[in-house]
């Protein structure tokens, strides 16, 4: 046939139109015009297939999809050229809605041409760092039709990738977090960020709240010294916009899980002592049962 428009899908007379359907249905969804499935019959044996494909390939489930016409002329041409990738998603989701109802593999990534680790992680906001140790890359070399796989963050609200023109304070204003908060939450000894960044900037499911009755003399400074936090922290979690307090009120004291590399030399004392806990509340966040330590071992604080 020559000179249609649109997409078809054949399927063999052996059987039914329930995959063919599937498929032309998400060709439709990707914008391609649509003109049907259909069977045909051989001219020479009625009981067989026109087509090959469907002929002489068993008992299988063959069709052949037609995604356009090259003589079209209406907007075929236009479409293949520029949409082909669009339509072959469509097609492999359609069998997969055939098979078992699913989506195409999250977290899976095809290279395309014009493809770079940069503008992948930019697509799926991640980082080029994150993707090249997921795929165990040593360089950032992609070949067409490579398969990545893309880090998945559970909880996108936890995180934030830099953008360019970010700085420390314009984030952390943005995300009503302090600049001190958010170099903790990340271990950062500088304000120095680049573009592509992926930062923390809520620690998840690792806040437990406390709360402290003001006494008389009792300042910002000094109850955020006696909880290990900073002042900005304790103000933050009570909505505080000055630094007065008064006696009997109630404070919200947030108690953040830090995580610590135990250092040559560290002792379960030593790391107790710098951080203002005690080594029993270490060793029960830990689930430790001696005072053994490892160098590099992770500790919650």
């Amino acid at each position: 046939m020559r000179g249609g428009d649109g997409s078809e899908v054949i399927y063999a007379l052996r059987n039914n139109d329930t995959l063919a359907n599937s498929i032309l249905d998400e060709l439709a969804k990707a914008g391609q015009n649509i003109r049907g499935v259909y069977q045909r019959k051989s001219t020479v044996n009625p009981n067989k297939d026109y087509y090959f494909m469907q002929r002489n390939t068993g008992d299988t489930e063959s069709i052949t999809i037609e995604y356009g016409f090259l003589d079209s002329t209406k907007d075929d041409v236009a479409q293949i050229k520029n949409n082909w990738q669009k339509y072959a998603e469509a097609a492999v989701q359609g069998i997969l809605n055939y098979i078992k109802g699913g989506t195409i593999e999250e977290g899976i990534y095809i290279v395309k041409q014009g493809d770079s680790l940069y503008s992948i992680a930019n697509k799926y906001n991640t980082t080029v760092n994150d993707i090249k140790r997921l795929n165990n890359l040593s360089s950032n070399e992609l070949s067409i039709g490579q398969r990545l796989k893309i880090p998945v963050i559970s909880n996108n609200d936890n995180y934030y990738l830099v953008k360019k023109g970010d700085t420390l304070y314009s984030i952390a204003r943005n995300n009503n977090i302090t600049v001190l908060e958010l170099k903790r939450l990340n271990n950062l000894t500088s304000n120095e960020i680049y573009e592509g960044q992926k930062l923390i900037i809520k620690p998840s499911s690792n806040i437990d709240i406390d709360t402290y009755t003001v006494q008389v003399g009792d300042t910002l400074y000094s109850i955020a010294k006696k909880y290990g936090i900073s002042v900005d922290e304790l103000k933050k979690a009570n909505n505080i916009t000055n630094n007065l307090l008064s006696v009997n009120q109630k404070l919200i004291i947030p108690k953040t899980k830090r995580i610590y590399i135990v250092q040559n030399g560290d002792t379960l004392y030593k790391i107790a002592n710098q951080n203002n806990t005690t080594v029993q509340k270490i060793k029960e966040l830990n689930n430790l049962t001696n005072d053994l330590l490892m160098l590099g071992q992770e500790l919650f604080l």
